[in-house]
């Protein structure tokens, strides 16, 4: 494990949007060293809080807290141990994936030595060594996301942020995807991701369930289902639905 030990805590934060409330009074725990799940249907406010840990939107109610070894941190502190994947990337459709990488090592200000090791593993675990010079505009949608994940761990985050990653991808592309964030998970860096997918829950170590803008349920995977007589998390959903 490495020597500083990250975790987020989401205090009953409430965000709201003139008349609608994308999260209420939601309470979260961030475990270190962990993958985390924000499971939910389209407009459970996954993606709103996202951007409200990123510090992109403020909350009505409540609080974000970054912890470094147990002990509370300020976000500028470790910012540039934070790596961000939206849903929407904004890549350049005409710079090649190496020259994507190469601007992205520009803007973080890596050194030479340490970006061409980074660079050649990142190229190797995505298994996109052979298409180094292939435009962004000519890429797979799988190669696509493999592409901004590649460019979000350039700079060796500690923590990772991953809105609805696999979101619009083939299942084979999926597959690989998971494979990527399993051997991130390995050296103990903190995933938070979201998706909509019901049957990545059960891919995750920790999730937790959002519902229009309420936190419905979290644990291990395999327990929560257990402990709801259900067979998977979309029958976990309707289950509740059927009974709300």
């Amino acid at each position: 494990m490495s020597q500083n030990v990250f975790a987020v805590k989401v205090h009953a934060i409430r965000k709201t949007f003139k008349n609608v409330t994308a999260l209420n009074n939601v309470s979260l725990y961030f475990a270190p060293g962990h993958m985390h799940g924000v499971i939910g249907p389209e407009g459970a406010g996954k993606t709103t809080l996202m951007r409200l840990l990123l510090g992109l939107l403020k909350p009505n109610q409540g609080c974000v807290e970054f912890l470094q070894n147990d002990s509370a941190i300020d976000f500028e502190i470790i910012r540039a141990s934070v790596a961000y994947m939206p849903q929407q990337q904004s890549l350049y459709a005409d710079l090649s994936i190496g020259e994507h990488l190469d601007f992205f090592k520009e803007l973080y200000g890596i050194s030479d030595d340490v970006y061409q090791q980074r660079k050649q593993e990142l190229l190797q675990i995505t298994r996109l060594e052979n298409f180094i010079d292939r435009p962004a505009g000519k890429l797979s949608g799988g190669m696509y996301k493999k592409l901004g994940l590649m460019c979000a761990l350039l700079r060796s985050p500690q923590i990772i942020l991953l809105d609805e990653p696999t979101n619009g991808v083939d299942p084979i592309s999926r597959r690989e995807f998971w494979e990527l964030l399993y051997r991130l998970a390995d050296q103990k860096i903190l995933i938070i991701l979201t998706t909509a997918y019901m049957d990545e829950a059960e891919k995750c170590g920790y999730v937790h369930l959002l519902e229009k803008g309420l936190l419905v349920a979290e644990g291990e995977p395999r327990q929560l289902l257990n402990d709801s007589k259900v067979k998977s998390f979309e029958d976990l959903f309707i289950q509740r639905s059927l009974n709300g």
